[in-house]
């Protein structure tokens, strides 16, 4: 690499960090710690056939009770995020699945794993809405993409490392992975508790929001420009789940290994670790509809292509498309998200967006695998490019509702304030 090829990426990197205040470093410091050890949801349903001897099926049923703590808690630690506050909801939410992940490692019968497992899900899931409203907090409205960004590609990074480093553990006992996961996450909340301090605005306190309305959730699901946003991340969440439900089957099916596999979706996240950033800066000042409407239309166009692989190649190709869609859509769509959400609701406003998620791991796994038994994989891909086009569609009428919304909003009142003095936690690192 050349001298100025160099100082280009130092220039560029420097740009990626500027302006951002210390608390969010630390926010993404802990999402990064959280992700490192992120050991068990990886590796629960090898653990539970291959170490315990469970069947497939009982395995499925725990991975879905998994889930469905994760839809339990959602819109609950929403709620909680706006009453007691984004720090203390963290805090419960990180020590509670320390807790309950260390106790899935000890529980010996069927029931207590279902039920423990149900936990985990619950309380992992739940500290997602907190850290987003916080993330809202703490960063300028101009800074939110590219902020939304690095904690996604945290994100991605700690779980490319945790998917290799857990195989390693694994083999000195599974409860060694379950253990470690626990002082991992116990971390993620020392960090919380020394670091970051509460970043709720206050009702009383001056500014644009000072007079908002009280935010519940009815007045969530009247927002329908908000309800639209979480229905199509419903769609493009239950299409990106089905490179880790549906294309191994798919694969196995063609005679491909479970090497190979990993080969071909190890390119999802070395391509977001890769150019997430450098995407980023191209994106984060333009109209969110266009970049959305790409995006879903990435994504179904790489499902779709699947029905066409044969090979290791061609399926490590598929899964390239779709994650460009991935790298754009993230970002973008929790910068909209907390646009549209109000100062004093955005955790119950985050707390719906990561149901439509939740809901996604629940039931994205049992269409695609009922599509695939009763109608072939071939069809589920052709149904994912459908899919995809439909949000397209989605996006590009969504985008026409926001550009006609009258001005004067709560976010857009942040907009114009942005380049005023902001109080912070702490000074700005860059």
């Amino acid at each position: 690499m050349s001298p100025k090829s160099v100082v280009r990426l130092r220039q560029a990197a420097k740009k990626t960090v500027a302006g951002l205040p210390r608390a969010f470093w630390w926010l993404w410091a802990s999402t990064l710690v959280n992700r490192l050890g992120g050991f068990v949801a990886t590796f629960l349903a090898m653990y539970l056939t291959a170490e315990r001897g469970y069947s497939a099926t009982f395995a499925g049923l725990v991975g879905a009770l998994y889930g469905l703590g994760g839809v339990v808690s959602a819109v609950g630690a929403g709620v909680l995020t706006d009453r007691l506050g984004r720090r203390p909801t963290l805090l419960v939410a990180q020590v509670s699945t320390a807790l309950t992940v260390a106790v899935l490692g000890l529980v010996q019968s069927p029931a207590a794993i279902a039920v423990v497992a149900c936990l985990v899900g619950m309380t992992s899931n739940a500290s997602r809405p907190a850290v987003q409203a916080m993330m809202a907090d703490i960063v300028a409205p101009e800074d939110r993409v590219r902020a939304f960004a690095l904690n996604y590609w945290a994100i991605n990074l700690g779980f490319a490392f945790s998917a290799m480093a857990a195989g390693l553990i694994a083999k000195h006992g599974y409860l060694t992975l379950f253990l470690s996961d626990a002082a991992m996450t116990l971390l993620c909340a020392v960090i919380v508790f020394v670091k970051l301090p509460e970043s709720r605005p206050e009702r009383n306190a001056d500014g644009p929001a000072a007079d908002e309305p009280e935010t519940g959730l009815g007045t969530v699901l009247r927002d329908r420009p908000f309800m639209a946003v979480v229905a199509l991340s419903y769609l493009l969440a239950s299409l990106f789940l089905q490179g880790f439900v549906a294309l191994p089957v798919a694969m196995g099916a063609d005679g491909l290994s479970s090497s190979d596999f990993g080969l071909a979706i190890a390119t999802n996240g070395v391509l977001i670790v890769a150019v997430q950033i450098p995407v980023t800066r191209f994106i984060e000042h333009r109209d969110p509809a266009p970049l959305l409407v790409m995006s879903a239309l990435l994504t179904g166009c790489g499902f779709g292509l699947t029905a066409f692989a044969g090979s290791v190649g061609l399926y490590a190709l598929t899964v390239a498309v779709w994650t460009l869609g991935e790298i754009i859509n993230s970002p973008t769509q929790m910068g909209l998200v907390a646009r549209l959400s109000p100062t004093h609701g955005r955790g119950r406003y985050q707390g719906m967006y990561v149901l439509s998620w939740s809901l996604a791991s629940l039931t994205g796994p049992l269409v695609g695998g009922a599509v695939i038994d009763h109608f072939g994989a071939d069809t589920l891909w052709a149904a994912s490019a459908v899919v995809g086009a439909v949000a397209a569609a989605g996006y590009a009428a969504l985008g026409r509702k926001l550009r006609a919304r009258p001005v004067g909003t709560v976010e857009e009142a942040e907009d114009r304030a942005a380049a005023a003095p902001v109080v912070r936690d702490a000074d700005p690192v860059g």
